[in-house]
C-alpha cells in the first residue's frame, strides 16, 4: 500500500488576506484563513498546520480492505488452490464483523473473546486453532508492511473448552467385516486408502499409466473437480502396492469400459472426469456400509487406520510416513493411534520384567521393584 505524501500547504497573501493551499485526495484545495491586519503570519501557519495534520497521519487501513488487497494475494501465491480456497472462506466468514474496523483499533483482548465465543458456539478445537493461526498471519503481514508496530495476536490461545472431535479408527474384526459389504469398484477404492496409505484425491486422480505392477506412481490429485499436484513435497512418491491389492486392480481393469493409459481409473459417469469424492462415499461406500454399522467411516478414518494397525504390527514408522506421503512426526503425532488391547500388553510386559527384579541380586534394584508392586 502506497503511503501518502507529507507535506505542509503554502499560504499566500491575497487582496489583504491570509489564503492558505494544499492537497487533499488528489485535489488542491484552498481556504481564507484571515485578514493580514487581524491575524500574524505566524498565527495563519499556526491553523494552516492545523488543516494539513489529520492528513499527513498514517492512514487507518480497515481490516477487510487489507485482507483483500494485501493478505490474501499474498499468501495465494504460496498457497495451492483447495488450500486458498478453504482459507479464503474460513477468513471471510469468521471474521466478517471486522471488515470496516480499523486494523490499529483491534486488540488482543477482543481477539481472545472472539476465540472464546466461538468455543461457545460449538466449533471445534481444530477449527479454532486454524481461525487463531488465520489472526497471527494477518496481523504478522499488517507488521511487516509497517502498517502495526506490534501484532495484537501473538498470545492468542485455543480456549480450553473447545470441543475435540474424537478420531475414529477401524479395529481389526470392522476392518474384516468391511470387505465384504463391498462392490468391486468401492472394494479396490477403499483398498487403496486403507491397505496402501493414499489420500482420496490421490486415488480418484489416478489413470492406468501411473499404475505399474507393484507400484503406484502418485503425480497428481483431484480437488473439487480441479487436477492439481499433490498435497506437499513429501506426497510425490511410489507407492508399493501388495498382492491382493493388485489382483483387485486387475479385476478392476477387466471390467472397466476405460483401459486406455491416460483414462481414469475411476471415472465419473461421463467418463471424461475422475470420480467425485464426496459422491463417492455418500451414495456408492456408506449406503454398503451400513449393513455392518460402518456407514460412519470417512477416508480419513481409512487412512488413520492404515497408520494406527501398522504401528501395531511394530512397522518401521518412517516406511509408513513414506507410504503416506509425509513426514516422520506427523505419522507418529497425527495418523497413528495406538490401540488400548495394545497398550495393555506392554505395561503388562514392563510389570512382568519389574516382577522379575526380585530375583536380581542387586540390593537397591530389589527394593525399587517391591515399591512398584
Amino acid at each position: 500500500m502506497q503511503r501518502k505524501r507529507y507535506q505542509k500547504g503554502s499560504l499566500s497573501q491575497q487582496r489583504g488576506k491570509w489564503i492558505a493551499q494544499w492537497r487533499e485526495d488528489g485535489r488542491r484545495k484552498k481556504r481564507t484563513l484571515g485578514t493580514v491586519t487581524a491575524m500574524t503570519r505566524s498565527a495563519a501557519l499556526s491553523q494552516l498546520a492545523a488543516i494539513v495534520a489529520p492528513l499527513n497521519e498514517p492512514p487507518a487501513h480497515q481490516f477487510g480492505a487489507f485482507v483483500d488487497d494485501v493478505y490474501l494475494p499474498l499468501f495465494r501465491q504460496k498457497w495451492k488452490a483447495s488450500s486458498a480456497a478453504v482459507n479464503e472462506q474460513r477468513v471471510r466468514k469468521h471474521f466478517s464483523h471486522f471488515g470496516k474496523r480499523s486494523l490499529q483499533s483491534i486488540t488482543r483482548a477482543e481477539l481472545q473473546r472472539l476465540l472464546d465465543d466461538k468455543a461457545r458456539k460449538g466449533l471445534s478445537f481444530s477449527m479454532i486453532g486454524h481461525l487463531r493461526w488465520d489472526l497471527k498471519q494477518i496481523f504478522d503481514v499488517a507488521v511487516a508492511e509497517g502498517l502495526l508496530e506490534r501484532n495484537p495476536a501473538v498470545l492468542l490461545f485455543v480456549p480450553r473448552g473447545a470441543a475435540r472431535a474424537p478420531k475414529r479408527q477401524l479395529t481389526w474384526e470392522q476392518v474384516r467385516s468391511l470387505f465384504p459389504c463391498l462392490a468391486l469398484r468401492e472394494r479396490v477404492i477403499v483398498s487403496l486408502a486403507l491397505v496402501v496409505g493414499m489420500r482420496p484425491g490421490e486415488i480418484l486422480a489416478l489413470q492406468w499409466r501411473h499404475c505399474r505392477g507393484d507400484s503406484i506412481t502418485v503425480e497428481q490429485r483431484v480437488y473439487r473437480g480441479c487436477i492439481d499436484t499433490p498435497k506437499t513435497a513429501n506426497s510425490f512418491r511410489e507407492c508399493v502396492v501388495p498382492k491382493g491389492v493388485k489382483s483387485l486392480m486387475e479385476q478392476w481393469l477387466h471390467y472397466s469400459p476405460l483401459r486406455k493409459p491416460d483414462d481414469w481409473v475411476f471415472p465419473s459417469e461421463r467418463g471424461s472426469t475422475p470420480l467425485s469424492r464426496d459422491n463417492c462415499l455418500r451414495r456408492d461406500i456408506r449406503p454398503q456400509l451400513r449393513a455392518v454399522g460402518l456407514e460412519w467411516v470417512t477416508f480419513q478414518v481409512l487412512r488413520r487406520t492404515h497408520a494406527s494397525l501398522m504401528r501395531e504390527l511394530d512397522v518401521d514408522p518412517k516406511l509408513v510416513a513414506d507410504q503416506l506421503g509425509h513426514t516422520l512426526d506427523v505419522n507418529l503425532n497425527v495418523y497413528t493411534k495406538t490401540a488400548p488391547q495394545a497398550r495393555l500388553e506392554a505395561l503388562e510386559n514392563l510389570e512382568s520384567r519389574l516382577n522379575g527384579a526380585h530375583d536380581s541380586p542387586d540390593p537397591v534394584l530389589t527394593i525399587r521393584s517391591k515399591s512398584l508392586i
